[in-house]
């Protein structure tokens, strides 16, 4: 019998960042994109009380920010329920306030890195466990690897603060353009950066995942550190926003299809 005839290569589907003619076509995907990456924080249990924001910048006014409502749970989250805000946390559209204290930090971080498309900052259990131990990441699985030196830690307790100077210096913590993607924020959490909400949103889940590995596997025993080179080449293959874009579509596929209130 004879085998079956391999499918040609370009007629297999394979997802990639969409290309948008317009900016109200690039704002509402942007829009979509993070009321569904609420939703999922919200589903993983990373929403503590009022802490945690995910903002994403305007596609047109480049010092404006959207973010979600100030007080309303993850998951209920929709697009027509984001508020826009201005760099200064003042609203320019919707019907909410913004938590002031984040958005400080959020809007610092985006002028600082132009390349941000979005930030993420949750109050995660395993993120604030590492960060109350003051340490980063090791390289200690292919997942970690991702972040091998390319994210820092921000060796102060930022507390609960409006203070735009404050704000600064966390923002000045990533480096400058195409530095790192993520911080470990002292005695308080997680903080990751993205080209795209998609890639934001993924950094964050990965870095959690990976926090939580971390402290298993030290409680266990002595984790083995993957060498230098090993790490840096992982990182090279897997480190960046499009191979997080192209992880985090099972999600947005899942939530989209399960919940497409959100779009509402």
């Amino acid at each position: 019998m004879q085998a079956p005839t391999p499918i040609p290569v370009e007629r297999l589907q394979f997802a990639m960042p969409p290309v948008h003619e317009t900016p109200e076509d690039e704002r509402r995907h942007r829009k979509e994109r993070l009321a569904g990456a609420l939703r999922i924080f919200g589903r993983l249990g990373y929403e503590d009380g009022v802490s945690g924001h995910i903002t994403a910048r305007d596609p047109e006014y480049d010092d404006c920010f959207w973010v979600n409502p100030f007080g309303m749970p993850f998951r209920h989250v929709t697009v027509g329920d984001l508020v826009l805000a201005n760099g200064d946390g003042q609203v320019v559209e919707g019907r909410h306030h913004v938590n002031q204290a984040a958005f400080t930090v959020h809007a610092q971080v985006h002028r600082a890195r132009p390349d941000a498309v979005a930030v993420a900052h949750c109050h995660s259990t395993y993120g604030r466990a590492l960060a109350a131990l003051g340490e980063l990441l090791e390289p200690i699985t292919q997942e970690s690897c991702a972040f091998y030196q390319s994210h820092a830690l921000y060796d102060a307790y930022t507390g609960v603060t409006v203070d735009a100077e404050e704000s600064r210096r966390v923002a000045a913590a990533l480096g400058d353009h195409d530095g790192n993607k993520a911080l470990v924020l002292r005695n308080h959490g997680l903080l990751t950066i993205g080209g795209s909400v998609d890639a934001a949103a993924w950094w964050f889940i990965s870095m959690e995942r990976s926090c939580r590995v971390q402290l298993a596997a030290r409680a266990a025993g002595r984790p083995v550190l993957i060498g230098h080179k090993d790490a840096v080449e992982t990182r090279e293959q897997l480190g960046s926003d499009l191979v997080a874009w192209i992880n985090y579509q099972s999600l947005w596929q899942h939530i989209s299809r399960s919940e497409p209130d959100l779009l509402t």
